[in-house]
């Protein structure tokens, strides 16, 4: 079975910085593509970013693009995301998840994800 545990969330003024991690166990992580969603309160849960299972290959949401950085070391099955320059709206549970089969394209919808941590809260002031 698959797990998969974050940390790193907190409260942050707006401007300041953040970074998550999420530690992965139960198969071989560096097999499959990872990926961050985020779900504010009352609202759906959407795509943040993922990372290629060789860490070379990347994909951001507009709205994170130039201020958020995944990336991800294997030899520690972790995934991480580097969140500078935060806003208020970026105010969310951010869970991170992996897929059921290995896949060469990160995919950007939840349904393609069978594998969710227990989310972390990140709240950022004004």
């Amino acid at each position: 079975q698959v797990q998969l545990v974050e940390s790193g969330g907190g409260l942050v003024q707006a401007g300041g910085s953040l970074r998550l991690s999420c530690s992965a166990s139960g198969r071989a992580f560096s097999s499959y593509y990872m990926g961050w969603f985020r779900q504010a309160p009352g609202k759906g849960r959407e795509f943040v970013a993922g990372v290629s299972w060789t860490g070379a290959a990347f994909d951001y949401s507009d709205f994170v693009k130039g201020r958020f950085t995944i990336s991800r070391d294997n030899a520690k099955s972790t995934v991480y995301l580097q969140m500078d320059s935060l806003k208020p709206d970026d105010t969310a549970v951010y869970y991170c998840a992996a897929p059921q089969s290995p896949g060469r394209v990160v995919a950007r919808t939840s349904t393609a994800y069978a594998y969710w941590g227990q989310g972390t809260q990140v709240t950022v002031s004004s």
